[in-house]
């Protein structure tokens, strides 16, 4: 279905979940673009509320029964974390008629506010789905063509994911995410428990952005910014369920190791990582400090949208060991165990290859899947048992499958 400049790539599924539960819950980062989803998805089957509007907020909140009879399924709510009593009153709405499908869409950005009204709410009576800021798959093609060469992707990564970036081409880039940081700052952060010093919290997201891509250290961090390390682990969940980074585990697994244990972090948006290190143009997304990350960060989050926009649980991980020995990311698909490293190169060679050769080998030989080099090079090919994937490939990727 179309969705304006975008078609995203969870519409099917989320118009497959809407069929079997009585109400779908959709969350994820502030502005990637869930109301003009839902606003297009449901426009003609289901009316549409949003308590953003503070005379609808007000309304719900005075009088929950009264908002509930002038809005009579099927019903979109969208930013229902600003009233999340109003759960109460869906339950009672669903509990009605617990076999009618699809009565409620619910959407919010809160995720820790929204997601325990729904645990105490909505438990076994809806699913939940996460759209995340724009794939390569969802790239509009209007500012940043396909993604075929080193300079298309470098465009991409330093104009960032979000919709709204791509749908005004006269859009300052720099305001929009300041802006952008202040909001999330002020409506999100500020809502959440445990975050007394906001000045911190964004000395702490800057901080993060040095390091994307790299193994997380919270003593290091809380050191660096002379707070407690609990006090780090306490922020970074915030900035994780709120959809600012992701952090790949590290990937056990009994291969008879020395594993090193902590998790890998990573931007979900490398344009907001751009902003946060003061890259200056895309030329340093190629050449700067943090190229290598970027396009790690970059791969990983595209690899983590397959995963989430066809409803499988996200889990990414990465491997490495006391020795040295590492993989950028290690995930699961269908019982197999799959290896993915990334490269800024156009020129792949065998030394790129060797880790995930010899990480697979150590994999059981009937749960040994796939090794890929993600790289920058015009077209795939293989290296030995490896595939060379070009970046480009991920534009055209409807489900994990089609890279594998």
């Amino acid at each position: 279905m179309d969705t304006g400049f975008f078609p995203r790539r969870l519409t099917s599924f989320l118009l497959s979940t809407s069929r079997q539960f009585p109400a779908v819950v959709l969350t994820g980062p502030r502005q990637s673009g869930k109301t003009c989803l839902l606003r297009q998805v449901f426009n003609e089957s289901h009316a549409y509320v949003s308590l953003d509007d503070p005379d609808e907020r007000r309304f719900a909140a005075d009088d929950p029964r009264g908002f509930m009879e002038d809005h009579p399924p099927p019903l979109v709510i969208d930013e229902i974390q600003h009233v999340p009593d109003l759960l109460v009153h869906v339950k009672a709405a669903i509990d009605s008629d617990r076999d009618a499908c699809g009565r409620f869409v619910i959407a919010g950005s809160q995720t820790f506010q929204l997601m325990r009204g729904i645990s105490e709410s909505l438990a076994g009576r809806c699913a939940v789905l996460r759209l995340l800021s724009l794939s390569l798959f969802e790239n509009p093609g209007r500012r940043v063509p396909a993604v075929k060469t080193r300079e298309t992707y470098a465009r991409w990564v330093f104009e960032g994911t979000y919709p709204e970036l791509h749908r005004r081409p006269g859009l300052d880039h720099r305001t929009w995410y300041s802006s952008y940081q202040q909001t999330y700052l002020d409506r999100d952060v500020r809502a959440l428990a445990n975050v007394g010093n906001l000045r911190d919290f964004e000395r702490l997201l800057a901080l993060l952005a040095t390091r994307t891509g790299t193994l997380m250290n919270l003593s290091d961090l809380g050191r660096d910014l002379g707070v407690a390390a609990n006090t780090v682990k306490a922020w970074i969940s915030i900035l994780e369920a709120s959809g600012q980074i992701f952090l790949c585990p590290a990937y056990f697994d009994s291969l008879g190791k020395r594993i090193i244990k902590s998790p890998r972090l990573h931007f979900l948006d490398p344009g907001l990582a751009c902003r946060l290190t003061r890259t200056s143009d895309p030329d340093g997304v190629l050449h700067g400090p943090l190229a290598g990350p970027l396009f790690e960060s970059l791969i990983g989050s595209e690899v983590l949208r397959l995963m989430n926009d066809s409803g499988d649980p996200p889990a990414l991980y990465h491997y490495r060991t006391v020795s040295g020995h590492e993989v950028d990311f290690v995930f699961e698909h269908d019982g197999r165990v799959h290896a993915l490293e990334c490269k800024l190169t156009s020129s792949p060679s065998p030394r790129h290859a060797s880790g995930l050769e010899r990480f697979l080998d150590a994999v059981p030989p009937a749960r040994r899947g796939s090794a890929l080099l993600v790289c920058t090079a015009p077209r795939a090919s293989r290296i030995g048992r490896t595939r060379v994937l070009p970046v480009y490939a991920f534009s055209r990727a409807r489900r994990l499958d089609d890279i594998l």
